[in-house]
């Protein structure tokens, strides 16, 4: 901008100085011929004058006529400071005021000489030979009674002119050099007061550019630099506005694809990957930034993942398909491409959704298996119901004791069918969350006390020893149904899978006492036939029974240790089982002291 500012000021300058020095030149000339003009015209004055006054003696080629008119124009040079030159018709001088005429050329071929034989005056501009000098020559016909006829040339150096054009071009310079200093200062002013404006309005400009967007030009003018300046804030606000709405659509777009529960993938025209969120990253145990910008190719670990890209992109239409993969453990993955084109038409890219489906997969599974197993648990005492209902129904059976049997069969089998609704029901109900938990101390000590109370003639029954061991202050928060149901349902597995004359414990003990989060443990153990390795892991799926056929003896529903896992975990505890076969089994539960306030 200084650069434009000096160059504005040069053309300015340069500008005025050709003006002045044109006005100069123009005003030189005119007063040179305005001088020259007058200086003829007094020079025709005089010559008129002689003609009336001079006194004229007839010509001659007496020596006494050339030394009267050399005489009178002598006379006449110093009166009137002008050269006087008398010339007869021939051309030839017969007296002069600086030069003797016998010297003389003819003149009838002068300019002024040839112009006044044939108009009334000539007049012409010449230099002099005889005094080295410009002069101006003007010369009259001239006709007198006395017997003269010739011509009257009068001349006047014009060294006078000259001097007063040198003076004049003196004053001339000194006035175009005053000039020229107050138009440079007054160019400069101009030229700032132009550029200046503009600077400010470029330095915002480049800010803006910047991407500063909160750059504006503070200038209060109504000219055109005003409305520029107006202008340019007015794309300021606009850009602002805009770069807001893409930002906060920006963060909007990153914060949905960031907590989406699917993985993103978008592979452009050109085959490279432009587009990945979180839990892409999750499922292919790859970096956002190992993948922008980089062909799909890239994906090769994820060999099924890459050949559906690939897939996908050859067809460039809908595709979905689930695949098996290993990534270390068996994992199924369903894979979404949709292929994407703008209004007009043409072909964007392919966006490729995953989606981890194993738990979903899982819990079909597991529901399918809870159908069969349900509908399978019905089926045994419904059938057991009919079959002796109908046998009876038969008349077929006589005898009382038979009678009486069949009846407690079908008591039984009713009461176990009873109990395995009632246990599903509850295990829904768990599951699903609709078991408010009522949150209150209990006083652990009596608790284990009602419940091995009743568990008491079971266990006498087969000569099985209940132990506690039960700090006499420990209380607990919790819900005391929940927690009676729970320990209802452990020490009575330990009974039924306990053989006579076994032992079965139960413990309680606080760890990190006197910390922020106190737990307790409790143990429930036996002496019982214990649990093979392979089962451990699912002895708390619903049906799942390690013995089926003495389960099904004992009186299970195959339901207990799963309402004992749920209803654990809604007290925000866990619980895990040890177990050694032929040694015993033990059931370890952490819950917490307190109930955590969420």
């Amino acid at each position: 901008m200084k650069t434009f500012r000096t160059r504005l000021t040069i053309i300015l300058m340069s500008l005025i100085g050709i003006s002045m020095l044109a006005a100069g030149l123009s005003m030189i000339q005119v007063f040179k011929d305005s001088h020259i003009r007058a200086l003829e015209e007094n020079l025709v004055r005089e010559i008129n004058l002689l003609e009336y006054t001079f006194p004229f003696r007839p010509l001659d080629d007496s020596q006494q006529v050339l030394e009267y008119y050399t005489r009178e124009a002598e006379e006449l040079g110093r009166r009137i400071h002008s050269r006087v030159t008398f010339i007869d018709l021939d051309g030839r001088v017969v007296g002069d005021s600086e030069k003797s005429a016998a010297d003389m050329d003819n003149h009838l071929d002068r300019e002024e000489i040839l112009s006044a034989s044939q108009e009334k005056f000539g007049s012409v501009i010449r230099h002099s030979e005889t005094l080295d000098v410009d002069m101006l020559y003007v010369a009259h016909k001239v006709y007198s009674d006395e017997g003269f006829e010739g011509y009257i040339r009068l001349s006047m150096s014009l060294s006078a002119i000259d001097e007063g054009m040198n003076r004049g071009w003196v004053w001339m310079a000194g006035g175009l050099i005053i000039l020229f200093l107050a138009a440079a200062l007054l160019s400069y002013r101009i030229a700032s007061g132009l550029t200046k404006p503009l600077e400010h309005i470029t330095r915002v400009a480049n800010r803006i550019s910047g991407l500063d967007y909160d750059a504006r030009v503070k200038l209060q003018r109504k000219d055109e630099i005003g409305q520029l300046a107006s202008a340019i804030n007015g794309m300021a606000d606009s850009l602002q506005q805009q770069l807001k709405w893409i930002r906060d659509n920006e963060d909007l777009m990153q914060s949905v694809l960031a907590n989406m529960t699917g993985g993103i993938v978008m592979v452009d025209s050109g085959g490279h990957i432009a587009l990945v969120n979180r839990e892409a990253e999750r499922i292919l145990h790859l970096r956002g930034d190992q993948l922008l910008g980089k062909p799909y190719s890239i994906l090769k670990r994820n060999y099924e993942f890459m050949k559906f890209v690939e897939e996908g992109i050859q067809h460039k239409e809908y595709l979905q398909e689930e695949r098996n993969v290993y990534d270390p453990e068996e994992k199924i993955l369903q894979f979404d491409g949709v292929p994407m084109s703008e209004d007009s038409g043409s072909y964007r890219g392919m966006l490729f959704l995953l989606q981890d489906v194993t738990d979903i997969r899982r819990l079909e599974r597991m529901r399918s298996e809870f159908v069969a197993n349900v509908s399978h648990e019905l089926k045994t005492p419904i059938a057991a119901v009919k079959g002796f209902a109908e046998t009876l129904l038969s008349g077929g059976v006589k005898d009382t004791d038979t009678i009486r049997s069949f009846l407690q069969i079908i008591y039984d089998e009713s009461d176990r069918l009873n109990r395995l609704i009632g246990d599903i029901l509850e295990l829904s109900k768990i599951e699903s969350k609709r078991v408010p938990l009522e949150y209150a101390p209990i006083h652990l000590k009596e608790l284990l006390d009602s419940v091995t109370e009743v568990l008491l003639p079971a266990a006498n029954k087969k000569s099985i020893v209940l132990l506690q061991e039960i700090p006499e202050h420990l209380f607990i928060e919790g819900d005391e149904d929940r927690l009676r149901q729970i320990f209802m349902n452990l020490i009575s597995n330990a009974i039924n899978y306990t053989p006579e004359g076994g032992r079965v414990s139960i413990g309680a003990k606080v760890l990190h006492e006197g910390g922020e989060q106190e737990i307790i443990r409790f143990s429930v153990s036996d002496t019982g036939i214990g649990i093979p390795r392979k089962d451990l892991p699912r002895i708390f799926e619903r049906f799942y029974r390690v013995d089926k056929a003495r389960s099904r003896g004992s009186g299970g529903t195959g339901l207990g240790l799963s309402i004992v896992k749920h209803l654990v975990e809604l007290h925000r505890g866990a619980i895990r089982v040890e177990s050694r076969v032929g040694e015993g089994t033990s059931f370890i539960l952490d819950l917490p002291l307190m109930h955590p306030i969420d």
